[in-house]
């Protein structure tokens, strides 16, 4: 059975606990399993963006349902604590509307614009997190950013390589998702 992380979520909330069997996440030892693992990883995701395999995208699905059995983001929120999403323009349109806010009062409350001329978080764990239970405040209304991590079949899995490799210091999920890929392409790139 797959499960959606809105299902989870409301899960958890019911019960206080995830959903099935599904281990909690350790921080600690994530992080040990990324320094040990992460340039095998990140090479092994340059060479699949060069020489993408048939089928790359529809084993990319599989292996998202797959993920999803196993990961509960609500025993994590490592992404929530250690990035920031990009807010679009409907973003802080949205968010701020639900805080009886100006889009401009909300950006200068909450956001600041990078180099890149994103804006961003001007803190992190963000400020819509809530700590106790690792539960988005604003998920309804959340940043699209948000609502589509760990972007596994957001485009083409070529299209999003580069984000993997960044996500994989960030979010068990993605780093899964890396060692699931490299089972089923083992020998072949």
């Amino acid at each position: 059975m797959v499960y959606s992380i809105k299902f989870a979520i409301q899960y958890y909330q019911l019960f206080k606990q995830p959903p099935h069997n599904m281990e909690p996440i350790n921080l600690r030892s994530f992080k040990v399993k990324v320094s040990k693992n992460k340039r095998k990883m990140k090479l092994f995701l340059s060479r699949l963006e060069k020489k993408a395999p048939r089928r790359l995208d529809k084993i990319a699905e599989e292996v998202d349902k797959e993920i999803w059995q196993e990961v509960d983001c609500l025993t994590c929120s490592n992404c929530c604590r250690s990035m920031t999403p990009t807010f679009t323009k409907k973003d802080t349109e949205r968010i701020s509307a639900h805080f009886n806010q100006t889009p401009d009062e909300f950006r200068e409350k909450w956001l600041y614009k990078d180099k890149q001329d994103d804006w961003m978080n001007t803190k992190t764990p963000c400020q819509f997190l809530e700590l106790k239970t690792n539960m988005c405040s604003i998920y309804t209304i959340r940043p699209e950013d948000c609502a589509g991590f760990p972007h596994f079949s957001k485009k083409k899995m070529t299209d999003y390589i580069h984000v993997h490799k960044q996500n994989i210091e960030y979010c068990p999920a993605t780093y899964k998702m890396v060692e699931k890929m490299q089972l089923r392409f083992e020998g072949k790139l």
